[in-house]
């Protein structure tokens, strides 16, 4: 799979509220009302992931979740990618 060009993630992220472009992949921190909430969304995340077979670094701080996406085989940032990442707003 070929990584996207910087146009093609712009154009992808329009579409995408809340996620930025950082190097060579995508991120966006998720806010919660609590704990729970979180960790509850953090196991939605790792059931489509796995499902996608496509995993996100995942840093959870109490009641906010930053997540991560990567293409580390293709060196960047590629279309699986940005499909995760419309599955992981449906979750939120």
């Amino acid at each position: 799979m070929s990584t996207l060009s910087v146009t093609e993630i712009d154009t992808a992220l329009a579409d995408l509220d809340g996620w930025s472009h950082a190097g060579d992949a995508i991120v966006k921190e998720f806010g919660f009302d609590g704990f729970t909430d979180a960790i509850t969304f953090i196991d939605r995340v790792a059931e489509a992931a796995e499902a996608a077979n496509h995993h996100p670094t995942i840093l959870n701080v109490y009641n906010r979740v930053k997540l991560t996406l990567t293409s580390h085989d293709a060196g960047g940032v590629t279309s699986r990618d940005v499909d995760l990442a419309r599955a992981i707003d449906a979750l939120a």
